[in-house]
């Protein structure tokens, strides 16, 4: 029997090319305007692709308000502590505008071609031939860079912290760090949030998105992608890595969730089931996972005893540089490193509890516009839609199919309200 086995080559792209020329502009950190049409919440991925929709659609009253001050930001962020060079997602998905024929991810490769190293380019003739691909890290990067250019959303785009969302019948008023901003819609894109250990963290422990030297021994916490990424990076520096793990094994796929989920058939499993059966679908499929392509590389280093993974166990405890698992073990390193995995922000914090009406921890949205139910102004994109739209909602390719529902009741208000679209 042949089994496939995606090399690791893959992971190796390089950083800092500079496909795109020029500098990137600034976000704005002057007051914000009194009013605006929408307001989105957040300058992740999601709001990327709510932003070109509405850009389309003639909707360029928009305001941005982001903690990192970048499209994008926290996500490039996270993968430079990372030392990601590779996007899991393939050249299909990626935060493009449903219905509109924009230059897109595959078309932007190809653009760059004499750019690309020949792993690179297999991977883009891969993707051309219909099969799962690879995208580098650069490449996506001056990607995200291109689109926001191309939308002009960089003057658009403000740097602060949101600190509440008050909705009201006819408007919705976002207190921010730069004033308060009066909006006909509000869309909330603000992603998820690492989990965290609950308690301090003793000295030497810290969480996977903060940088920390890579020498010597590490002890890696989390059955994930970030978790992989420590790993490996340890390795790489010529330490010695003890990996922990809950489950009793690694899960290794493509994808974060089943590839199903993000074909219609996925997600009409969630349509018209109980709330119940969408549970356990999310318990079932929303699990760490980590990609193919680093299983060579680790297979190895366990083999040659650099790397000693232990599987099936709890951690009990932590104290400074160490971890105490469930079964008695005590681990030391010159660092500990926590890849718990993420949690998505629902909207607790921002909107009024009677609003965000949680239920086992997820929050109440319409169907068909991913309004929270109790203030149809509102909507959230993103993670927090995963009740309603499965678990590729998280997804980059998930977040285009949620645009285009928020984008659909908020065209309808603009329509209601009168308001002049500012492209033909």
């Amino acid at each position: 029997m042949t089994v496939f086995l995606p090399s690791p080559e893959v992971l190796e792209s390089p950083r800092g090319r500079g496909l795109t020329p020029g500098t990137r502009a600034l976000p704005r950190t002057d007051a914000l305007p009194a009013r605006a049409e929408v307001v989105l919440v957040g300058g992740g991925l999601a709001a990327l692709s709510m932003a070109g929709t509405l850009w389309h659609a003639g909707v360029g009253d928009i305001v941005i308000v982001d903690r990192e001050g970048r499209i994008g930001g926290r996500f490039f962020r996270r993968a430079d502590t990372l030392g990601q060079r590779t996007l899991r997602s393939p050249y299909d998905h990626h935060p493009g505008v449903e219905g509109y024929r924009d230059c897109e991810l595959l078309d932007f490769a190809r653009l760059h071609w004499g750019s690309l190293t020949h792993v690179e380019r297999r991977e883009v003739r891969m993707a051309q031939a219909g099969h799962r691909s690879v995208v580098p890290l650069d490449v996506f990067e001056a990607y995200v860079d291109h689109v926001v250019a191309v939308h002009g959303l960089a003057d658009r785009l403000w740097q602060g912290d949101v600190l509440e969302v008050l909705p009201g019948d006819h408007q919705v008023v976002v207190r921010t760090t730069l004033g308060d901003v009066t909006a006909s819609s509000v869309v909330l894109c603000t992603g998820e949030e690492r989990a965290e250990w609950p308690g301090p963290l003793p000295e030497r422990v810290h969480y996977w998105d903060e940088p920390t030297p890579a020498a010597g021994t590490t002890v890696v916490v989390g059955a994930g992608l970030s978790g992989a990424h420590v790993v490996t990076d340890s390795l790489a520096a010529g330490g010695r890595v003890h990996w922990v793990l809950r489950r009793q094994t690694e899960h290794y796929q493509c994808a974060d969730v089943n590839a199903s989920f993000f074909r219609a058939e996925g997600r009409a499993r969630f349509h018209g089931t109980s709330w119940e059966d969408r549970l356990e679908m999310m318990r079932q499929h929303r699990v760490a996972s980590v990609m193919f392509e680093f299983r060579p590389g680790l297979q190895a280093a366990e083999a040659e005893g650099r790397l000693l993974v232990h599987r099936g166990v709890d951690v009990a405890g932590l104290r400074a540089g160490g971890v105490e698992l469930a079964d008695g073990t005590a681990l030391a390193g010159d660092r500990v490193v926590l890849a718990l995995g993420t949690k998505p922000n629902v909207g607790g914090g921002l909107l009024p509890a009677d609003v965000v009406r949680l239920r086992d921890g997820w929050p109440d949205l319409d169907e068909a516009t991913l309004a929270y139910r109790a203030a149809p102004r509102v909507h959230a994109l993103g993670a927090a839609a995963c009740m309603v739209l499965g678990p590729a909602a998280r997804n980059i390719d998930g977040h285009r199919v949620g645009v285009s529902r928020v984008a659909g009741s908020i065209l309808a208000q603009v329509a209601a309200g009168g308001t002049e679209r500012v492209h033909a």
